[in-house]
């Protein structure tokens, strides 16, 4: 689901010499209120896959975020997409993880979520808020090139780089502000 805030960044960032000819995985790609899967494809990427846990509009493979590597192996795509995902998914050190992890070195990753003040909205279940600091950190093993505060609405937005020579964060003590309890 994105806001066009959240496709206003992917425009700034997906463009033809990124994409063209490259492996693009977008996470969470049911197409609810938008998608930025009809702004790459103009741009002739080798594949664009879009993988979420229903079947659906812009649905090509069902896979839950926490077992990307697991369908997909280490370093299988170019550049990763996940637009209003992350404050979704329960294990999101495992999302995180395994988004880093199957994007390829130099390849890079667009992300969109929430930050605290923006209100519960449950589809299918809304469990965290990050904020820029949150991403600071939890991104540090990766170049960032544009970390930005959504415009319209509490939200956070990653564009980055992973290095060549990846050596990925631990987050096993970082917590992140909670919607509701976890179980």
């Amino acid at each position: 689901m994105c806001h066009q805030s959240c496709l206003d960044f992917g425009y700034k960032h997906l463009s033809n010499s990124l994409c063209s000819g490259k492996r693009v995985l977008e996470v969470g790609s049911l197409n609810i209120n938008g998608s930025l899967r009809s702004s790459v494809i103009p741009f002739n990427p080798s594949r664009y896959l879009g993988v979420d846990i229903v079947p659906g509009k812009g649905v090509d493979s069902l896979c839950h975020c926490e077992d990307l590597v697991i369908h997909f192996l280490q370093d299988s795509f170019d550049i990763v997409i996940a637009t209003e995902l992350l404050e979704h998914i329960h294990n999101w050190k495992a999302a995180v993880s395994n988004i880093k992890i199957v994007c390829k070195p130099l390849g890079h990753i667009l992300i969109t979520t929430r930050s605290p003040g923006f209100p519960y909205h449950c589809y299918p279940n809304d469990f965290w808020r990050y904020t820029f600091s949150d991403f600071e950190f939890i991104f540090s093993d990766f170049k960032i090139l544009d970390l930005f505060s959504d415009p319209e609405s509490p939200g956070v937005f990653l564009f980055a780089q992973k290095p060549l020579h990846f050596i990925e964060n631990t987050l096993d003590t970082f917590s992140i502000s909670k919607v509701i309890p976890i179980p």
